[in-house]
């Protein structure tokens, strides 16, 4: 025999002892809860982002000499499979605590493969570490857009130069302007 919808059945036991409990894990829950998101929020900026270089073609040359000037903008055969280095930055002393962005914009013409950006970042007592955007590649054709990927220096850390760089793997021609870093200080 089936209870009709909405039925109530009694319960045989006697909740009331239990309720303190009950609403000591819901209160509990609510906050790991709370926690769980605090942690994967990550840290709060502090105070203004600040531009610590611009690059833009005409005004600096890249450190890679097959990366040439063309029409206002740098172009580049896409490399099969590895990094293209654009600039190398020496940071301020004292850079640390903070979020430092690579940010430029592409253009590309890719016939396969595709291409992100890269960040190496040197910790002089630790060694480098890097920031990849793999969440945002470009495959195919594409005209002007902007794209960045950030790199979190922790509170002691210390960084002292940036290598920025283009990852790509495939055929085809990328261009590329408007490159800067950005410093943004984290609490």
């Amino acid at each position: 025999m089936r209870a009709a919808t909405g039925a109530q059945f009694p319960c045989p036991f006697d909740l009331a002892p239990f309720n303190r409990y009950l609403s000591m894990d819901i209160e509990i829950g609510a906050t790991m809860l709370e926690s769980i998101k605090a942690w994967f929020q990550g840290p709060t900026p502090t105070g203004p982002t600040e531009t610590l270089a611009e690059f833009n073609p005409g005004t600096a040359q890249p450190i890679n000499g097959y990366i040439e000037l063309k029409d206002g903008s740098w172009k580049l055969a896409l490399p099969k499979d590895g990094s293209v280095s654009f600039f190398q930055l020496p940071l301020p002393e004292g850079t640390d605590n903070c979020r430092l962005t690579y940010r430029m914009r592409i253009k590309t013409e890719l016939e396969s493969g595709d291409c992100y950006l890269e960040m190496w970042c040197r910790l002089p007592d630790e060694g480098k570490f890097f920031s990849k955007g793999l969440h945002d590649k470009l495959t195919g054709k594409n005209n002007w857009s902007e794209h960045e990927i950030p790199f979190l220096v922790k509170k002691g850390q210390f960084a002292d130069q940036l290598e920025l760089k283009l990852y790509g793997n495939g055929e085809g021609t990328v261009w590329v302007d408007n490159i800067e870093v950005l410093k943004t200080p984290l609490g």
